[in-house]
């Protein structure tokens, strides 16, 4: 929207296309559509909607300004109502079971509506293959991984990293953010760019581990589908699945466990830390050496960066569920 303003409308100051005040009398650029953005959000039908608008204004205000504190506040308080809109676990008959259990409990029957999820509603899957982008670089991921494995192998494998960018996008859109659909990568897997940012840790981890959570429940179908056929092609599919999910755990740089640390107070980082070491101790598969990686990167996370003082209890069960889970099924045999 860097077109909306050329000159401040109060003092006539000339301004930058990237600013969001005007440096000579403080008004704020974009008022007008900031209103907008606030009437739309205030007469929103869906939490999603609200979400969707709240966001567009706090990309528009100053960083750290007392506006966009006052809208991260907004968007803070609607994201339990979003992701309880719209097929939330909690509405479904897991999450009627599970009410009153614990967070890991709630987690679980999450975890269990995410596998019905998958094999009933694949029309969401299908929505990203509407894009040409994702299509094409799908595309040219599964011939790189062809001439490397085999057409069924590398089939199988670009599916899992599909299933789990499409994880994130269904979080993403849950929560009212704006981002791509899956842009694959020939060796580096896909990405999705968010056009956006998440204003809060809690949210950032949300999304973030939503990826693996799906990318588990894509092994798992794999896994499903060797034991049924047994067939060790679909094994080892399920294992390099599992394998590619937990090394996406790791807490540095952009990966997916990065995003769920950020949530995690000092106390939780160090109970995320000690689920690694004993998945590490208690792993005799292919996972041993991803989970050194994950160690390692923990123990960095946990003396370099500074953590919030009040965590995020299911974003941590989250965490350590994957991590036991992964490394379970990277120590499946692949014969069949």
């Amino acid at each position: 929207m860097s077109d909306l303003a050329a000159r401040c409308r109060d003092c006539g100051t000339e301004l930058a296309a990237n600013l969001r005040a005007c440096p000579a009398c403080g008004a704020l650029v974009f008022v007008e559509e900031l209103k907008r953005l606030a009437l739309a959000a205030e007469r929103a039908a869906t939490p999603v909607e609200a979400l969707g608008h709240w966001r567009q204004a706090y990309a528009l205000l100053p960083a750290g300004s007392r506006q966009q504190e006052v809208v991260a506040e907004k968007i803070k308080a609607l994201i339990p109502a979003a992701e309880k809109a719209g097929g939330s676990f909690r509405d479904s008959k897991w999450g009627k079971l599970s009410a009153g259990a614990g967070v890991v409990a709630v987690f679980l029957a999450k975890f269990k509506f995410v596998i019905f999820f998958l094999l009933t509603k694949a029309k969401l899957l299908l929505l990203g293959l509407t894009k040409m982008s994702t299509l094409f670089s799908m595309l040219l991921s599964f011939g790189v991984y062809w001439t490397m494995w085999g057409w069924k192998f590398a089939a199988g494998i670009v599916l899992s990293i599909y299933v789990h960018e499409m994880g994130h996008v269904v979080m993403l859109t849950r929560l009212g953010v704006r981002a791509s659909a899956p842009m694959f990568i020939p060796g580096l897997g896909a990405i999705v760019r968010l056009r956006e940012a998440l204003p809060t840790a809690r949210e950032d981890a949300r999304v973030g581990l939503a990826g693996p959570i799906w990318g588990l429940g894509a092994a798992l179908a794999a896994w499903g589908l060797a034991v049924a056929l047994h067939a060790p092609l679909f094994m080892a599919v399920a294992q390099v699945g599992a394998w590619i999910n937990l090394f996406n755990l790791t807490p540095v740089w952009q990966l997916d466990g990065a995003r769920g640390w950020r949530a995690f107070s000092r106390t939780q980082r160090w109970i995320a830390l000690a689920t690694v070491l004993a998945a590490l101790f208690l792993s005799t598969g292919h996972g041993h050496g991803v989970l050194l990686i994950v160690v390692l990167g923990s123990l960095f996370q946990l003396f370099s960066s500074p953590a919030p003082a009040e965590g995020d209890a299911r974003a941590l069960a989250e965490y350590a569920f994957l991590i036991a889970s992964l490394t379970a099924l990277t120590g499946l045999p692949v014969a069949g």
